[in-house]
């Protein structure tokens, strides 16, 4: 049988109960054989790590700029959460801005607020957690994580 790829390649359809053989020949000669499936496959795959190396790498700088720009102090943690935490942190901070300042009712004292206390949350990990937490409740987290912290050493620094 000769697939849309233009191999020919020789399949046992004796497997296939007689009446759905046609069908299944038709839908195989559609398709790339095998080995052109799994290399299109394969080359896809290359392609979406590095689409996802290179955002990965754009966020990061972001971040990192973001961070530099508003003074916010290095995270702390294990190395492979690092990265992870402050695109977490820059995207939660950013999507705050966004519901409390821009779309809300927020002027920028309460703002410089909050920033003194995400300053306050340096542990990668705290960040990494909160990652699909809504903007808007960016504060109640914030000071759910120093409430957590009253009697006890410093966990998020």
């Amino acid at each position: 049988m000769e697939h849309a790829c233009s191999h020919a390649v020789v399949h046992d359809l004796s497997g296939r109960p007689a009446d759905k053989r046609a069908g299944f020949a038709r839908w195989l000669a559609w398709k790339d054989c095998t080995a052109c499936w799994k290399a299109a496959r394969d080359a896809d795959t290359e392609s979406k790590e590095e689409w996802l190396a290179a955002k990965r790498a754009e966020e990061r700088e972001a971040a990192v700029a973001w961070a530099t720009q508003f003074d916010m102090p290095q995270l702390q943690g294990p190395e492979r959460a690092l990265d992870w935490g402050e695109r977490s942190r820059h995207q939660l901070m950013t999507a705050a801005h966004t519901a409390l300042v821009v779309e809300g009712a927020w002027d920028e004292a309460n703002w410089a607020e909050l920033e003194e206390k995400a300053r306050f949350v340096t542990r990668a990990g705290w960040w990494v957690d909160q990652r699909d937490a809504e903007g808007a409740d960016l504060l109640e987290l914030l000071d759910a994580a120093r409430e957590n912290d009253r009697g006890t050493e410093n966990p998020f620094r």
